[in-house]
Parts: C-alpha cells; structure tokens; sequence
C-alpha cells in the first residue's frame, strides 16, 4: 500500500507532536533528585530550616511556597556575584531544576508512579560530618534568660589529648537553635595565656577594655570550626588537617540572643581525624577592620581591610563576616607583581546566612600576596534590618553593633611554623602577645 504526500505529512506532523509532549511532572521521579541534592541538607530533622523536604508528604504542603521561592531565587541561599569566581558549594539551581519545581507547583504537587522510590540523601544522623571519632560537649547547659543583653560567653574544655592530633572533619552543632546565634571553637594551645583566668567547664566573660577589646592577656586561639545559620562544617580534602596539639584545649565562644523565652543550651562540637599525617596543614585567617565608625544614616558606608602573606599558600575558602547593617562584600587578591584580581563579590550580603565560598580551583598565592576586602554598610532607615538609623556604629559583639572580617582558609606545607604565615612585623606582634 503506498500512501499520498498529504498523509504522509500528516503522520509526520502527528509523530513530532507527540515526541514533544513530555511527561508531567511528579515528586518520586522528578522533584526527589532536586531536594536530595540541593535542599535535604538543611531541610531535614535536627536542622536550621523550620521544615523536612525528605519526603512527599512532607514537601507536598509547600509546592506553592518552594516555587515562588526558587523563583524569587531565596532558596537555597547562594549570595556569589557569578561573573567573578566559580565555587564548588554554589548552592544555586539550574534553570532546568527551576522549572522542575515550577511545574510540579503548578501540576498540584503530583506523587507519582508509587513504584519509584524518591530520591533522598544519606547523612549520619545528627551530624553533617562523617560519625565523629570523638565529641566534646559543654559540660553544663547554659540559662539563658528571656530578656536582656547576654555577652559572648566562653567555656574552657579540656581536650585530654596525650599525643597530637590532626583534624579532617570538626562540625560545631547548637544544643538550642532557637537561642544560639553562632558558636565558634577555637584551639587554645598548651600554655597559652588567653583566657587564663576561666576554670574548665564554667562560662566566663573576659573584662572589657573602653575600646571593646578583652582585657584578656595572651593571643586568641585558634579558629577551629564554626556554626550560624548557612555555615558549613570543616571539611577538608584527603592529605589536608587542621591541628590540635597534645594538651590543647577547645574554647567553645558562645552568642545567645535573648528571645522573650527563656531556655538552655548545651552546644557541642563532632571531630574526625585525618587517617595519616597530612601533607597540608589548613588555618583560618582574616582581613579585618575594627576602626571603623559608620555615621548614622549613612547608606553605603565602606570600610577596607587587608592581610598580607607571610609565606606561599594556597586559598581554600572564603567567608564574608557582617551584621545587620552589612550591605556587600568583597574580596580581591594583590600578587607581588601588582597583579590584581577579584576573587569574590556579594552584593547583597545576608546576616541571616553565614555562607562559606570554595573556589573550584584552590588558588596558590606566593609570599607578599595581599587580600584586600572592601565592604559596605547601610546604616540609613531604607535598611529594613537596621536596628536605628540614628546610632553611629562601630564595632562590637552583639548584633546590633557591626563587625567587617573577611574570613579566609588557606592550605600549607605541614612542616612550615603558623608564624611564617604573618609577614614580618606581624610576626614579632605575634611573638611579643605570646611571652
């Protein structure tokens, strides 16, 4: 049988509609990878977001409010100028994975072929680490009371370590997110003698100098893991650790924000050791500021800052510090050839989230390299965050004041001193605060 032209385009015209025509929508083959993959991580039990997305039932009621979410792009939560640097944690979704929720929004949150098992990710429960090889805890649950100004609290916990330990993982988890601003956990070395009038175990605040500074003698610690809303834990790659030397102790700084409730808190802190000695040791460092007086009303107040490098490292992460009054953010890199380069650039900056940011490409930046930051505040009644338009700010701890750190993680040679990393004069600052 031979069929006419006209039937034959017919058919044709019918067979490429048909290929056209995708199939609709649904949660278990189509929406599970997307949550697994991008949203499980915080919308699970035990962590910052208010509600589960592990299974239909429970995202089911959200539809509508997942897809003006991720159309309005305020989640997940990704602040990354993306003309200027490419980062490995970049938490934002694709166009297609956009469209997916959109359209099993608007199909009315279909479930699909019961069949197919969704998608979910794994995690050990109660830890966004690998089970950790040990757990330091407070040793008392902290009252916090429902009113009033509460200092930044810190609490001395032995580490009981007879041998020196390297760290790959450290998570610091809030026993009370509703009350703990941020935790930061930092290694107080044998001997040293910050916070040396703090007894083991009990809270303790530091006197204050008339310039805001702790009347505490000897060199903070150092910056092992922190936690606020958005942060990550401290995961570092195969032959990469941070130290904790025999007889360290963990220095647990604790902010609460008083909420009208009162409650308590028992934070803590996972660590997983690295399983050989590493080839690299990773540190935290900072370009900070801490003179600065923002005048009031002040929209886009700027305020810079800078660090130069001691010796050759190589970049591993950036995080950007601010408060409420924080409007953008950026980092730049000045190689000792004059070279300048843009690293990253928030333009609106959230103190809600605490994001950290892991360049693709670990960056190697040789002796004299210079990380400039410069950030800008609005201090004006346009800033719907600002506590009062008609205070000049400066720094300070709590979160009505502001602070302007530039947060950045770098690798190094194991064998290399932590001094090498300061350049000269900084070095001798060092070496003068620890006699």
């Amino acid at each position: 049988m031979r069929f006419g032209p006209s039937i034959i385009g017919v058919v044709f015209a019918f067979t490429s509609a048909a290929a056209t025509i995708q199939s609709p929508v649904t949660f278990n083959q189509d929406v599970a990878p997307v949550l697994a993959k991008n949203c499980q991580g915080c919308h699970r039990p035990g962590e910052a977001a208010p509600f589960s997305l592990l299974t239909y039932e429970q995202a089911r009621p959200w539809a509508k409010a997942i897809k003006e979410a991720v159309l309005l792009k305020k989640m997940p939560p990704w602040f990354a100028d993306p003309h200027y640097g490419k980062f490995s944690n970049d938490r934002s979704l694709s166009q297609k994975e956009i469209d997916t929720l959109v359209a099993w929004a608007d199909a009315g949150a279909p479930q699909g072929d019961p069949n197919i098992v969704p998608a979910q990710a794994s995690f050990v429960e109660g830890w966004r680490i690998p089970k950790p090889d040990v757990v330091f805890q407070m040793p008392n649950a902290f009252e916090v009371p429902a009113e009033g100004t509460i200092e930044y609290q810190y609490i001395v916990v032995p580490t009981g370590f007879t041998e020196d330990k390297w760290v790959q993982f450290a998570e610091a988890r809030p026993g009370n997110r509703v009350l703990v601003h941020h935790i930061i956990a930092f290694i107080r070395e044998p001997g040293s003698k910050w916070l040396k009038d703090a007894k083991p175990g009990v809270p303790f605040v530091p006197v204050k100098k008339k310039d805001g500074a702790d009347e505490d003698s000897g060199e903070q610690g150092e910056f092992l893991v922190g936690y606020a809303p958005g942060t990550l834990p401290e995961i570092l790659e195969p032959g990469q650790a941070k130290l904790i030397k025999a007889g360290a102790d963990i220095v647990f700084q604790m902010h609460y924000t008083a909420n009208r409730t009162a409650g308590t808190d028992q934070s803590r802190v996972g660590l997983v050791f690295a399983k050989e000695p590493p080839k690299q040791r990773a540190f935290t460092l900072a370009a900070a500021n801490n003179k600065f007086k923002i005048p009031p009303g002040d929209a886009n107040y700027q305020v810079d800052s800078s660090f130069e490098l001691g010796t050759q490292v190589t970049l591993t992460a950036l995080l950007p510090h601010m408060h409420l009054r924080g409007k953008d953010f950026e980092y730049r890199v000045i190689y000792p050839t004059g070279e300048t380069q843009t690293l990253l650039r928030v333009p609106a900056y959230s103190f809600s989230w605490q994001l950290s940011y892991y360049p693709v490409k670990p960056l190697m930046l040789p002796k004299g390299t210079k990380i400039e930051c410069t950030a800008h505040f609005d201090n004006s009644p346009n800033n719907p965050s600002n506590p009062d338009a008609t205070k000049e700010v400066a720094w300070g701890d709590q979160s009505w004041d502001e602070m302007m750190i530039g947060f950045f993680e770098v690798v190094f040679d194991a064998d290399i001193p932590v001094k090498n990393l300061f350049p000269e004069e900084k070095k001798e600052e060092k070496k003068a605060a620890d006699d």
